[in-house]
């Protein structure tokens, strides 16, 4: 498949994401991969990591094991 046939990603805002804050993040499901970009600056490239990488990520943030 050539770069020009392949499907666009469809790009989603965090439901956190809001107000003037200015702290917007944007995922993407990709082929083997989720896509993870800042929508202020959509046109810059993106980070990509795997599925099971961004589930874990998530799962400590939520638990609160990450300083952040």
């Amino acid at each position: 498949m050539n770069e020009s046939s392949k499907t666009a990603p469809q790009w989603r805002k965090s439901s956190y994401s809001g107000g003037d804050s200015g702290q917007c993040v944007e995922l993407a499901p990709l082929d083997s991969s989720v896509g993870i970009r800042d929508s202020k600056n959509p046109e810059t490239p993106h980070l990509s990591v795997g599925r099971e990488a961004l589930s874990g990520l998530l799962g400590r943030i939520k638990a609160g094991e990450l300083d952040l």
